[in-house]
């Protein structure tokens, strides 16, 4: 009864540890969406290149999500994050210091592949301490962390914004945090329950087989499964979605002036205050409402971020309160269903290929993320126009909901363990 309790403790302290050192990851990726307006005034960037900047990251983490989701199956998750965020500090300290367009590109690309290195990581070693009765709550939490690191990164953004800081500051500043975090991971976060002596039962015979396969068997197990790869372009549109916003939107509300103030720029704080607590919330929405149903819990979130993109564009200049409340409800629909996502994968994959399918996953929602940047970047300089952001999203929310109604949900014989 002792041990089961002290497990207990424990592995709510690593689910902790891991959601702390994520909640301050996105200080070394979004900050890059409110430094654009500067940097594009002072170095004479087009929106157009700031979107190949963008995409190159994202680019990046796509490609470190291939590698690294595997690597987290057979490697340390713990000393993974460690390596990839102590490497993304320096690459935001070496941004804030050039000058050039190619520089920056070149160290924003590297700085994805070294930020990828965190979730899937993260995922495993949460799967390690987890088991499958209780892993959809707990990616839930974790989930919600990614989440609550834009609303940390778009605070931080917006304090430095308003003291009319240097856009170079925005990649040095946030960035600490994420060094505190780091230490504290360092210190507390152990990768598997058998390194405090416990062993997680209802998994180690799936373990004992996830050892046995080589990284092209697992590979191919999962590129082989069509529902899955369905899955994996559904999240492909609905992180272009959730990008056009995170990216862009505080492009749109900075105005013509890159240190302008205005009361309306901190409306964009409630898009990842949404975002934190759609992410929580739609494990339960999947749940109580569509009886476990992934596929319809993402398809209702999507078609609601539709309509809701739709309504921005309509009302561009709404009151501040009308505002707010659409730019949280439109975070937490575009990003919510994110949560339900990552549960698919297990769901249709087994526990055994976590880490390896939950890095396809994402390496498909990031390079469709990545082909949207520039996309929107070009949009906005052809139409001068930043609100038409919106009407893209719009659209782009459509076409996740039609694609993730065509996976149904796994029976026990299609489920790989």
């Amino acid at each position: 009864m002792q041990i089961q309790k002290n497990f207990r403790k424990e592995q709510w302290k690593m689910l902790f540890i891991t959601m702390f050192c994520y909640l301050f990851f996105y200080t070394g990726r979004h900050n890059f969406g409110w430094a654009a307006k500067g940097m594009s005034a002072e170095l004479g960037i087009s929106y157009q290149q700031i979107g190949w900047i963008s995409f190159s990251m994202l680019m990046g983490y796509a490609i470190g999500q291939l590698i690294n989701g595997n690597l987290a199956d057979r490697l340390s998750p713990k000393i993974m994050i460690l390596t990839g965020g102590f490497l993304s500090i320096v690459c935001n300290l070496s941004i804030s210091y050039a000058n050039t367009y190619v520089v920056i590109l070149i160290l924003w690309t590297l700085n994805g592949y070294f930020q990828s290195m965190a979730w899937g990581s993260g995922s495993k070693l949460i799967s390690n301490w987890w088991d499958s009765n209780e892993r959809g709550k707990a990616f839930g939490f974790y989930t919600m962390a990614a989440g609550s690191s834009s609303v940390l990164t778009f605070f931080m953004a917006l304090l430095l914004v308003q003291q009319e800081q240097s856009w170079r500051t925005l990649f040095r500043y946030p960035i600490l945090f994420l060094l505190f975090a780091l230490v504290l991971f360092l210190i507390i976060a152990r990768s598997h329950p058998s390194l405090k002596g416990f062993t997680l039962q209802s998994d180690s015979a799936q373990n004992d087989s996830t050892s046995k396969l080589g990284w092209k068997e697992s590979y191919k197990l999962v590129f082989g499964n069509k529902k899955f790869l369905i899955a994996s372009f559904a999240i492909g549109f609905q992180s272009m979605a959730r990008y056009g916003l995170i990216f862009w939107v505080p492009i749109h509300f900075l105005g013509n002036n890159y240190k302008e103030s205005n009361g309306n720029l901190w409306l964009t704080l409630f898009i990842p205050i949404g975002m934190a607590v759609g992410a929580v919330s739609f494990g339960y929405i999947s749940d109580l409402l569509f009886n476990k149903n992934r596929s319809k819990s993402i398809r209702a979130g999507m078609l609601c971020s539709c309509a809701i993109a739709l309504l921005i564009y309509v009302i561009p200049t709404p009151h501040h309160v009308l505002a707010a409340v659409l730019m949280f409800t439109a975070g937490f629909f575009v990003y919510g269903p994110q949560a339900n996502f990552w549960t698919l994968s297990p769901d249709i994959l087994g526990t055994k290929l976590v880490g390896t399918g939950i890095g396809v996953m994402n390496m498909f929602a990031y390079v469709f993320a990545a082909i949207g940047e520039p996309i929107f970047g070009k949009i906005i300089d052809y139409t001068g126009n930043t609100s038409n952001i919106f009407l893209v999203v719009a659209v782009i929310c459509a076409i996740c909901a039609i694609i993730i109604s065509f996976v149904k949900p796994a029976t026990a014989s299609e489920v790989q363990m």
